[in-house]
């Protein structure tokens, strides 16, 4: 999971884009990039770490211009933690592109032996990111007329894009004097969305993953970009929207519902919130049905994502809601963080428990997902070490039992603790005495009943169904050697922070 951001402006846009990274922190902490435009030129910087890491007053020196993307990097299955593989990515031909890219391809693999063999394209990383610019870079080679550029050839390239590439892509991309280009997988997988904002000097637009980073900038909320759209904003600020895509469905990830997005975006029209609050009710009615649920004294979250979710269950069942688990918020997310040993100590790091709300009670501790069952674990020793009575453990998503393909880092099948195991198995592993998931079917329910035009969801780290139709048991194998192949080769420990700042001029 990444966030991405792309400006055409009146004004300089580094210090805009530097903050739209900071509100899609979030959706990213191993990596960050800036890369900006002014006439052909472009300058980049971008390294590992976190957005306040990357970024120095001499490096937002170096991004002059107007128009620019800029990426926070969540890694992928089988990445590496380093520099080279931070976004954007640049290519010098045809024009000068700069591409941001979130998501996951299937077939990267087949595209760069295509780039290769074919393309005659150097792919220089394993980044499937770097593949996507390099097809978008021969496509438009190949619809370009000469040496000009209209909107009719970019969307041409993007048509031949999608009918080459497979996977989750939502994408920003500049080309050096000409503007910016977004455009979405024909699935709609992962989000994307563009607002605009009207000044004394003229209309300036914002493209990005969330409309959270929109409304945090002062731009308006337009809409979402549809499966398979590109849209393209030229530097005099002119817009231009096509349909590339022959066919195309609406299945947004069902997990930025669960877990990745602020609550307070939209995304495909449904509040992330007010989905999280319906999850809370559905789980509430599963509750009803358990023995053990009128031996509740209170219900507590484990901050952040699952508050909505808790909040209403507790009102749904009429029952205290309490703040048992405090939260230090200068840890990052645990799911994201590398090696178990580090996930273990992070928990202990970033919450508290307080005894005063645990002592002598039985508390029904509300999730918004079980993963690993690291941090489950964890907290429910947390929870006895405080003075629970007994501890129920509520999910407001279903168990994960498959791996995710679509630009969701999921451990293997083996590290998944669902994978394989039923639900008392799960119980026993965290050591909870009860133990709810909510259904699949209630899951999305809760984002459809607010967003009724939603009438299918990439869920297949919930129900194994894998929506591109290219994803088999021998490919999930090949994803999960590389991933383990990435981690024998590194350590527990961080990697090393680097950074590359770049400025190079681009030649047609």
């Amino acid at each position: 999971m990444c966030g991405i951001l792309g400006v055409v402006a009146r004004t300089p846009v580094n210090q805009l884009l530097y903050d739209g990274l900071l509100l899609l922190q979030h959706r990213g902490q191993d990596a960050a990039g800036i890369a900006t435009c002014t006439g052909q030129a472009f300058s980049m910087h971008k390294g590992s770490g976190q957005v306040r890491d990357v970024f120095r007053t001499r490096n937002m020196r170096g991004l002059p211009g107007r128009t620019g993307i800029a990426h926070v990097r969540y890694p992928t299955a089988g990445s590496a933690n380093n520099a080279e593989e931070a976004q954007p990515f640049y290519v010098n031909a045809p024009f000068g592109i700069t591409l941001a890219h979130n998501g996951n391809l299937t077939n990267s693999e087949q595209l760069k032996d295509e780039m290769f063999r074919r393309d005659r394209r150097h792919v220089n990383t394993d980044s499937d990111s770097e593949v996507l610019l390099n097809v978008l870079a021969n496509e438009l080679q190949a619809a370009a007329v000469g040496v000009s550029l209209d909107p009719d050839t970019l969307f041409k390239a993007v048509s031949a894009l999608q009918q080459r590439v497979r996977g989750a892509y939502a994408c920003v991309a500049e080309i050096a004097g000409h503007g910016v280009l977004a455009f979405r997988d024909p699935l709609g997988i992962r989000p994307l969305c563009y607002g605009m904002a009207q000044t004394d000097a003229g209309t300036e637009y914002l493209v990005a993953s969330e409309s959270v980073a929109l409304e945090g900038l002062g731009f308006r909320m337009v809409r979402d970009i549809a499966p398979g759209e590109a849209v393209f904003i030229d530097l005099e600020g002119g817009f231009h929207a096509r349909q590339c895509a022959p066919s195309s469905s609406l299945n947004p990830c069902i997990f930025e519902y669960v877990y990745f997005a602020r609550p307070d975006s939209v995304i495909d029209g449904v509040s992330v919130y007010d989905a999280r609050l319906k999850m809370g009710e559905y789980l509430a009615e599963k509750l009803r049905t358990e023995l053990w649920a009128g031996d509740i004294d209170v219900v507590m979250p484990i901050p952040d994502t699952s508050r909505p979710s808790a909040m209403q269950l507790a009102n749904r069942l009429s029952l205290p809601y309490r703040e048992g688990f405090i939260k230090n918020r200068y840890v990052g997310r645990t799911f994201i963080m590398p090696g178990q040993a580090t996930r273990r100590k992070s928990v202990r790091q970033k919450l508290n428990a307080m005894s005063i709300e645990f002592r002598g009670k039985n508390v029904l501790l509300v999730d918004d997902s079980i993963v690993r069952g690291t941090t489950s674990h964890e907290i429910v020793q947390m929870a006895r070490e405080a003075g629970a009575n007994k501890i129920y453990f509520a999910s407001a998503a279903p168990p994960v039992r498959y791996p995710n393909v679509y630009g969701i880092d999921m451990p293997t099948r083996a590290e998944l603790i669902a994978s394989g195991r039923s639900d008392d198995d799960i119980r026993r592993s965290i050591g909870a005495d009860a133990l709810v998931y909510q259904d699949i079917d209630a899951m999305q329910r809760s984002v459809s009943d607010l967003g009724p035009h939603l009438k299918g969801f990439e869920a297949s780290c919930f129900n194994g169904v894998y929506i591109t139709g290219d994803v088999s048991p021998e490919y999930l194998d090949r994803v999960e050697r590389g991933r383990l192949g990435s981690v024998d080769a590194g350590t527990e420990e961080a990697t090393p922070k680097a950074q590359m700042n770049l400025q190079f001029s681009v030649r047609e």
